[in-house]
């Protein structure tokens, strides 16, 4: 059974650094994506960061790309989504979601796997 817990939010103001984590556990191989969500109030759930465990591919939304960094611990299997330059308009929910294969990785509806959330706020 696949398990996804997140972890690493909190409040930070404009500028600011966070660093979220998502300890993942169940897959018999790194043949998977794990991929960043994030969801404000009232809008639509948006991929910010996707990456593939084995060979390392990742992909990034316009909005975040520079600013935002998806890596792995390999030791720990863990993914860490560590970001920088922190704006008002990064605060949301902030999902993990794994899946064996995506044809758009950062389409939430090819993810079947998903952590419980993490709250990041983001004040001006």
């Amino acid at each position: 059974q696949v398990q996804l817990v997140e972890s690493g939010g909190g409040s930070v103001q404009a500028g600011g650094s966070l660093r979220l984590s998502c300890a993942v556990s169940g897959y018999p191989s790194t043949r998977y994506w794990v991929s960043w969500f994030r969801q404000a109030p009232g809008k639509e759930r948006e991929g910010v960061a996707a990456r593939y465990i084995r060979g390392g591919a990742e992909h990034y939304a316009d909005s975040v790309k520079g600013r935002f960094s998806i890596w792995r611990d390999d030791a720990k299997s863990t993914l860490f989504l560590t970001m920088n330059s922190l704006k008002p308009e990064d605060t949301g929910m902030y999902y993990c979601a794994a899946a064996g294969s995506v044809t758009f990785p950062l389409a939430s509806s090819e993810y079947d796997n998903w952590g419980q959330g993490t709250q990041v706020t983001v004040s001006s």
